[in-house]
Formats: C-alpha cells, sequence, structure tokens
C-alpha cells in the first residue's frame, strides 16, 4: 500500500470517518470501500491495444475506451470499528466482501 494510502486509511479510522479508495490494497489494509475498474479486464484491454500497436496501427488512430466492468470491495471490519451498518443490498451488490 502507498504511503499516503496508509496515512489516509489510519486518518480515517482514528476520526471515525468513511473512506473509498480506487486501489483494493488499501481496502484489504483497512479503507472501508473501493470502487474501481476490473484490473485483470484492463490488464487484458493493454494486451489488445500493445497487439495492435506491435502489427502496425498507430496509436493517435485507436479508439479511447472507459472500462466496461467495475468492482465494489467493502471492509466489514473498518465498518464495525467507526460504526457504519453497510445495508444488505450493498453487501449482496459487492464483488469482495472482508469480514
Amino acid at each position: 500500500m502507498r504511503a499516503s494510502e496508509t496515512r489516509i486509511v489510519d486518518f480515517a479510522l482514528k476520526n471515525h470517518l468513511p473512506s473509498v479508495f480506487t486501489r483494493i490494497e488499501a481496502v484489504n489494509s483497512g479503507g472501508l470501500l473501493y470502487y474501481g475498474a476490473d484490473i485483470t479486464e484492463s490488464y487484458r484491454r493493454i494486451a489488445y491495444y500493445i497487439e495492435k500497436i506491435l502489427k502496425g496501427a498507430k496509436p493517435a488512430d485507436l479508439p479511447v475506451e472507459q472500462s466496461a466492468k467495475f468492482e465494489l470491495a467493502i471492509n466489514l471490519r473498518t465498518a464495525k470499528q467507526i460504526g457504519l451498518i453497510i445495508p444488505g443490498n450493498v453487501l449482496a451488490r459487492a464483488d469482495k466482501v472482508i469480514r
């Protein structure tokens, strides 16, 4: 985890604040929520672009894409520590729940 994320996680826990991160490592280390593009799918798309470029495509001619798949991870230990109750319907939508 990055030093800045560590400081944010520590500050949020100390002050009982919810926190949302763009890297799942932060949630694994005590952050409350992660919401972001599916990393595995992003790497697949990067490989697709690299293949096109290596076969002669001009990078400027390739379309810009937005991720089609996003992930949600919730750390219930952190939620409990800061006194936050996560509704069941939100938990059901999460891709990963840390208990």
